[in-house]
């Protein structure tokens, strides 16, 4: 159990550095891009070679695969109704209004996009070390973490939010994530093999959809021409650690 705490803390620090650094600087969008890039390649190592291989494994192809889109079907879903709340419902030109109303708007949709993200990422983090520690998955979730956290607090506070508030959102977020990796484990140990395999597919089928909704798209946006480098150096690295 000591082992998830650290886990769950480690992961989840990167959302206390990132609105810390998020409160005092602003940085080019080329950096955040090339973070999540970074993110989104480790990410994709762990899924494939640790996260998913495991659920494969654990419950079998047919177990696995509804388990994988039921994930990505759960978080598409959440994902719109956010999208349409944050917006009133009228499309995605309202986030370029530049009001400080639609900047705290942006921030604190990133905090709920990094909750949504980050409880079945934690979950499934907290999962995996029934069968052993996994670093390159809590390597993917903290270099996720980071560039999101840090944008989401520079949006907070140039829409007037004091550093001290935004600090104390952010870090309530990171306590319950890590809270969620010490739930995953606790509540692993009692699942069947088989059980646990859809557990564990129905959280990467959440992290997969996050990729391709968020992570990928913004990434591309922000992070060229530097974004394929990044991705391709995160994926070797959560490789190299997962080996």
């Amino acid at each position: 159990m000591l082992t998830s705490v650290f886990f769950g803390l480690a992961a989840s620090s990167a959302l206390v550095v990132g609105s810390a650094v998020g409160t005092r600087w602003s940085p080019p969008k080329t950096i955040t891009g090339v973070l999540l890039a970074f993110a989104s390649g480790a990410l994709i190592s762990a899924l494939a070679f640790e996260l998913f291989e495991e659920a494969f494994t654990m419950g079998g192809a047919l177990h696995a695969g509804l388990g994988l889109l039921a994930g990505a079907a759960t978080f598409v879903v959440c994902d719109t109704l956010l999208d349409r709340y944050v917006t009133g419902g009228s499309g995605p030109e309202q986030r370029e209004v530049t009001s400080a109303g639609a900047r705290r708007g942006v921030g604190l949709a990133l905090l709920a996009a990094v909750t949504l993200d980050g409880v079945p990422e934690n979950l499934a983090l907290g999962v995996s070390l029934v069968g052993g520690a996994s670093l390159s998955l809590l390597v993917a979730i903290f270099f996720s973490n980071l560039p999101e956290s840090l944008v989401g607090a520079v949006s907070m506070r140039s829409s007037g939010m004091s550093p001290r508030t935004v600090m104390a959102t952010w870090v309530a977020c990171a306590v319950l994530l890590a809270a969620a990796v010490v739930l995953g484990r606790a509540t692993a140990g009692a699942l069947s093999e088989e059980v646990l395999g859809v557990a564990l597919a129905f959280a990467g089928g959440a992290v997969l959809a996050s990729l391709a909704d968020t992570l990928m798209p913004e990434a591309f946006e922000h992070g060229r021409p530097f974004n394929a480098f990044a991705t391709a150096a995160g994926f070797f690295l959560s490789f190299v650690l997962a080996a």
